[in-house]
């Protein structure tokens, strides 16, 4: 007989009557020799029942598992590809959803939403462009749902995630893309904002070579849109890049970049009201001039004067950096907006210059023309005009996106600090 077990090989019958094994144990009728001194009959019964059993089960699960005939999980079927930058700056976009009636995407480049095609396995897909280089946020709607798209794990930070990102790039790269140029440094601080009473964050960058010098620097304040967060400039709108790029083509001035949280006061970000934000630009200013800057001015190395601290915001942030800059130009010299949610800009004027007297060293507005905020900027601008207030104000092609505000950014900061 043969038994075939696992480390100590066959066990089989000699001719005395022994059973031996590949091993250090030797069974005889009546002991056990292998340093354990003899056994009874008894014993060494169980023991070879013991190896019996011990050899069977063995050479069961060794056994090669049954055909599935059953068909593969979800997590077994090919994972999805999308987005798919291809080198001819054409994205296909895939979704798997095989329930679903429709499909769409939509996102920040020209054109509106698209319609995607089902194939058999229930996968939707199309492909666009080709795209000019840059970041772009999109999203899929299904059956009027909207959702990100689950295979991209680069999603926009937000109060509410909605938003998927993909990026094109550029040959030669853009001024927003990573290159082989010095870096500088993000860094997330968690504070308790005495003003709101609530823990709140702040995204700081430092230029190249911070750490190693002693220099005081400038100060810019950077602010986000509804719905985004501080972590979305650096994230999505890749100030830091944009910077570190300008830096090393020497166009603009090492400088601090303060990105704050714009949500002042609770609530559903996806449903903003006048009074609302009203009352969250008064909320933010609070935190702003109490609390953050305070907490900057003590922690990095920035000259703490007007002449050398700016202020600029997008949308949401550009109607805050405009409100706040205007009114308190003893603080900053150098004030812009972006697309700015700015809802009654000739009030706004009339109150922050009450003498028509203006000592900004730069007043910066920028719009697209399909901007659905274009009448606004116009209005300011014109408001402006006739108060005799020096400003530049730049009408671009464009939208309300971040394809133009990355773009705006890289031209603001050259006007800085000079």
């Amino acid at each position: 007989m043969k038994k075939r077990g696992d480390g100590f090989g066959e066990t089989k019958p000699t001719s005395r009557g022994i059973f031996e094994c590949r091993g250090n144990f030797r069974l005889e009728l009546g002991k056990i020799r292998g340093g354990m001194g003899p056994l009874h009959m008894k014993t060494i019964f169980v023991v070879l029942v013991a190896t019996s059993l011990f050899t069977q089960l063995h050479a069961q699960s060794s056994a090669p598992a049954p055909a599935r005939t059953n068909a593969p999980s979800r997590r077994d079927a090919a994972a999805l590809v999308s987005p798919e930058v291809h080198p001819d700056r054409t994205v296909a976009f895939r979704l798997r959803a095989p329930d679903a009636r429709g499909v769409k995407v939509s996102g920040d480049w020209p054109g509106g939403a698209t319609e995607m095609k089902r194939d058999t396995n229930g996968v939707w897909s199309t492909t666009l462009g080709p795209l000019e280089p840059d970041i772009y946020g999109y999203s899929f709607t299904v059956d009027n749902l909207s959702m990100v798209d689950p295979a991209n794990p680069w999603v926009k930070p937000m109060r509410a995630a909605r938003t998927s990102v993909v990026e094109v790039p550029g040959d030669p790269p853009r001024i927003w893309e990573f290159q082989p140029v010095p870096h500088g440094t993000v860094h997330e601080h968690t504070y308790f904002s005495k003003s709101l009473k609530s823990r709140r964050s702040v995204h700081v960058y430092t230029p190249p070579g911070y750490e190693k010098d002693s220099r005081k620097l400038p100060v810019l304040y950077l602010f986000h849109g509804a719905g985004d967060n501080d972590a979305t400039w650096t994230a999505t709108g890749r100030a830091h890049f944009i910077a570190d790029n300008l830096h090393a083509q020497q166009k603009i001035k090492p400088m601090v970049i303060v990105m704050t949280d714009g949500h002042a006061l609770s609530g559903n970000p996806t449903r903003v009201s006048t009074n609302m934000i009203a009352r969250n630009v008064e909320a933010f200013a609070e935190d702003l001039l109490k609390d953050v800057m305070p907490l900057i001015e003590s922690t990095y190395r920035v000259k703490a004067n007007r002449d050398n601290r700016a202020i600029i915001g997008l949308s949401m942030g550009g109607g805050q950096s405009l409100s706040i800059g205007l009114k308190h130009r003893e603080l900053f010299a150098w004030v812009g907006g972006m697309s700015s949610f700015l809802p009654n800009g000739e009030q706004t004027v009339a109150e922050a210059f009450v003498d028509s007297k203006n000592n900004l060293k730069l007043l910066w507005i920028a719009c697209g023309k399909e901007d659905f905020l274009i009448d606004n900027a116009r209005q300011l601008s014109a408001a402006l005009a006739a108060k005799n207030i020096p400003h530049e104000f730049k009408e671009t092609a464009g939208n309300h996106s971040w394809p133009v505000w990355r773009r705006y950014l890289g031209e603001f900061m050259p006007l800085l600090f000079r």
